[in-house]
């Protein structure tokens, strides 16, 4: 593991913890597949909020592969691209129960049958439900903060995971993702940075505050 990531991970550890964990509700394995397959382009409240209700009426994926199409859509309709969504939500647990008997699989190869499933939604359900880290789950928020943070100068998630993947032991590839998610949360928006607040602002190629101290630095010499 490089140095500076392991710097990196320390300090996001004492800021943010060692016990993250998806912010999407969930009781069981099935809820997680479905909340995380209709988290994409959605935050986690919005997410959360559709689910909330959605779980009330379906309990199985043998409940979505048989709901009716229409009626998924009516209660999915506070997500962005939901009707989309639904299809994907429909026809993976078809496929889920004749490939897999119901059961959630526990590696990338067989999550990627599914349909609607990519590399990010994978990651995350394999590392929440399982433990198993086969990758880093790429969102906006990991995007943001790792090229920031100059992990990596690309803006595709693929390769994104892969500049992560090579510089983080596998051990830590869901804390990595997770504690990059908390950090953007917090203190690295997208939108808007607060770096004089960020545990992180001395040795981020990208902090304002950092910036600052150096300009007061220069005018003291």
């Amino acid at each position: 593991m490089s140095a500076n990531v392991e710097l990196i991970l320390n300090r996001l550890y004492k800021k943010y913890g060692r016990q993250l964990h998806t912010q999407l509700k969930h009781r069981n394995n099935t809820e997680l597949f479905v909340a995380v397959l209709l988290s994409p382009q959605c935050t986690d409240t919005q997410t959360n909020k559709v689910t909330s209700k959605l779980f009330k009426h379906f309990k199985t994926f043998e409940d979505y592969a048989n709901a009716n199409l229409k009626t998924l859509q009516s209660y999915m309709r506070g997500l962005n691209y939901y009707k989309t969504k639904a299809k994907y939500l429909k026809t993976a647990s078809r496929q889920m129960l004749g490939l897999y008997h119901g059961e959630v699989p526990r590696t990338m190869k067989e999550l990627l049958v599914l349909d609607g499933v990519g590399r990010k939604v994978a990651n995350v359900i394999l590392h929440e439900a399982y433990g198993i880290n086969e990758g880093i789950a790429v969102d906006t928020h990991v995007k943001t903060t790792a090229r920031r943070l100059g992990l990596t100068k690309s803006d595709k998630p693929e390769v994104i995971e892969k500049d992560l993947m090579r510089q983080t032991e596998q051990s830590r590839w869901g804390d990595l993702s997770n504690l990059l998610i908390a950090l953007g949360r917090d203190t690295c928006k997208a939108a808007r940075k607060e770096c004089y607040r960020c545990v992180l602002n001395d040795i981020c190629p990208s902090s304002t505050a950092r910036k600052t101290k150096i300009v007061e630095t220069a005018k003291n010499l």
